[in-house]
């Protein structure tokens, strides 16, 4: 079975079909650095990591490109607030960003463009759409003009008679058209600036990515992603402005993940109800946030709660206790099982099913652990790499988890390391001395933090139940 994906431009299914054979080049919009990054941006750079982890999965050359928007009102603001300059903020926020992906366990991006790296290519594509009649200067300001673009509106499925019916863009009357969009931003006071052919001032939101995208991947290129909330007018925007610049399709497959949701509502800073990536993260172990993430369709709308990914850590324990299990079974030598790979395949390649792909890993982690009862070892090694193979392609498996299970336990602040080292002690000097009893309560009396007992041959250790 290929690969189909659901194309949001035609509204179905789609075979996936690279540009170029054996390779992909993939564009996601990316988050707008004057604040914290919170769990509804979490969705979106779990979903197209995954995407980005199994199109290498299935042999292909990809190229991935994310963006950071480096120049916003909001971040103007914040700047302004702050009383100091854009640049001091969005640093900050880039390198907070860096960290967050380095916790969830991202992989980095083939390129990271910022937008403010990139005003000369953004200049040129302007001057293109002038010179193509899709925009018009007044004042300094560029805007683009809508209705110059026949076919405006086929992403979304939006009409633009409707549309100037009822504009909700901000009213300027010297736009030809309540729809037209900003291009070039003439400069004002407190803001940040740059030289251009139509005076000094700031590029538009949507003509930064049309700029990165051509810049990275060309044009056309395989995937353009990002939240359902882009598909208008961002989206829409970039495809009117990069096909009225250069005549062709600006991608081939548009992809777009649900939103995130808090009691029915967008997750959202303007609405105040989110949680940042770091503050669950202090709470919850990374590989755990992703298979909550992942358990739902990446098309579907989601609801938060906290309930929900305590359920998601206790599936994501089982995994990493069947690993530990397993132990030298898990030989990077093992030829992965073909018939589990090629069933994994077959969810994934339905417009990445990542809950059907999990339905069979955990299916796998129940036959592994019945082979472990058993202590049969026939075919293990193969059905292990598999485990592993399905486990890195969905981005599960991390290294110091059950150190980071303990760190999180230790935060909580019920017992701490000397006491759990000193109950440790006086049990082994229980066992030493034959005092059974004692020691059983010792184990219990743990057991009641939440505690576990293991006796090997290096000495007791402890883990978090």
């Amino acid at each position: 079975m290929s690969l189909k994906i659901f194309n949001t431009l035609g509204g179905e299914k789609e075979e996936f079909v690279p540009l170029t054979p054996g390779r992909a080049r993939m564009y996601v919009c990316g988050v707008t650095v004057y604040d914290s990054a919170h769990l509804g941006h979490c969705r979106f750079l779990i979903t197209f990591d995954v995407i980005y982890r199994y199109l290498r999965f299935l042999g292909l050359d990809v190229t991935y490109v994310r963006n950071f928007t480096d120049v916003d009102d909001k971040i103007i603001k914040r700047a302004n607030d702050e009383g100091v300059g854009c640049e001091t903020i969005t640093n900050r926020y880039i390198n907070e960003f860096n960290q967050d992906a380095q916790a969830l366990g991202l992989l980095s991006p083939t390129f990271e463009p910022r937008a403010t790296h990139h005003v000369p290519e953004i200049i040129e594509i302007i001057e293109q759409l002038l010179r193509n009649g899709h925009a018009y200067q007044i004042d300094g300001d560029v805007y683009y003009s809508v209705l110059s673009f026949f076919d405006y509106g086929k992403l979304s499925g939006k009409n633009t008679d409707e549309l100037e019916a009822g504009a909700r863009v901000e009213i300027d009357e010297r736009k030809h058209s309540p729809l037209d969009f900003a291009l070039w931003k003439s400069s004002k006071p407190g803001e940040p600036t740059w030289e251009s052919p139509w005076g000094a001032g700031r590029p538009g939101w949507h003509i930064e990515c049309s700029a990165m995208s051509t810049k990275y991947l060309g044009q056309p290129f395989d995937i353009h992603g990002g939240g359902r909330d882009l598909i208008f007018p961002h989206h829409e925007n970039e495809i009117a402005q990069s096909e009225g610049a250069f005549g062709e399709p600006l991608a081939r497959y548009w992809l777009h993940n649900g939103f995130l949701n808090i009691n029915q509502e967008k997750m959202s800073k303007s609405l105040g109800n989110f949680f940042t990536i770091r503050e669950i993260l202090e709470e919850f172990d990374a590989a755990a946030l992703r298979h909550y993430f992942l358990a739902s369709h990446y098309r579907s709308p989601m609801d938060f709660s906290k309930e929900g990914l305590s359920e998601a850590a206790r599936a994501t324990d089982r995994i990493y206790e069947t690993i530990e299990r397993l132990g030298k079974a898990m030989s990077d030598q093992a030829v992965p099982d073909s018939a589990l790979l090629d069933a994994f395949r077959q969810e994934m390649n339905d417009d990445f099913n990542t809950p059907r792909a999990l339905a069979l890993l955990f299916d796998e982690l129940r036959a592994l652990n019945r082979l472990l009862d058993g202590k049969k070892s026939a075919g293990l090694e193969n059905r292990a790499a598999a485990l592993r193979a399905m486990c890195d392609t969905l981005g599960l498996l991390r290294d110091g988890y059950a150190e980071r299970k303990k760190q999180r336990f230790l935060k909580k602040g019920r017992v701490t390391t000397d006491r759990i080292n000193e109950l440790i002690e006086l049990r082994n000097k229980a066992r030493a001395d034959k005092n059974w009893q004692e020691a059983d309560r010792l184990r219990d009396e743990l057991g009641r933090e939440g505690i576990v007992l293991e006796d090997t041959a290096k000495g007791t250790e402890w883990k978090v139940k």
